[in-house]
C-alpha cells in the first residue's frame, strides 16, 4: 500500500512539473531546441541573453521537478530490495542513476543560465 501511494506521489509531481512549465506560456519566450540552438548562435544583444537566461531556468526548474519525483521512486524503491543476490541494475539503482542524471543536467542548466546573466549584465 505504501508503495503505491509513494509511486503516485511521484508521478503526480512529474505530472504538475510538465503543467507548470506548460502552464506559463507568457514566460516562455523561445518554443524548441531549434529556436533555442538557433538564438545560442546568434545572442549578442542584451535581451537575447535575457531570453536565453529564462530559458535556462525555466529548465533547471523542471528537471529540478523531475528529479524530486525520481528521488522519491528511488527510496521506494530501495525499502524493496532483494538483497545481495539482485541482478545489476537493481530497479533502485535505476532510480538513483536517473536522479542523479537530472540534478546533473539542472546544474548544467543552472550555469548556463548563470553565464547568459553574467552576459547580459556585462553589456
Amino acid at each position: 500500500m505504501k508503495k503505491i501511494l509513494v509511486s503516485a506521489i511521484a508521478s503526480l509531481l512529474v505530472t504538475m512539473a510538465t503543467a507548470a512549465v506548460q502552464a506559463e506560456p507568457s514566460t516562455q519566450l523561445v518554443s524548441s531546441h531549434a529556436e533555442v540552438a538557433a538564438l545560442l548562435r546568434s545572442a549578442h544583444s542584451t535581451t537575447q541573453y535575457h531570453v536565453l537566461a529564462i530559458y535556462f531556468h525555466q529548465q533547471q526548474t523542471a528537471l529540478d521537478l523531475e528529479a524530486q519525483a525520481e528521488k522519491a521512486e528511488w527510496q521506494s524503491r530501495s525499502r524493496n530490495s532483494a538483497g545481495m543476490a539482485a541482478k545489476y541494475p537493481r530497479p533502485a539503482d535505476s532510480s538513483r542513476f536517473r536522479y542523479e542524471y537530472l540534478k546533473s543536467k539542472a546544474e548544467t542548466a543552472a550555469r548556463h543560465a548563470a553565464h547568459f546573466e553574467e552576459l547580459a549584465a556585462a553589456q
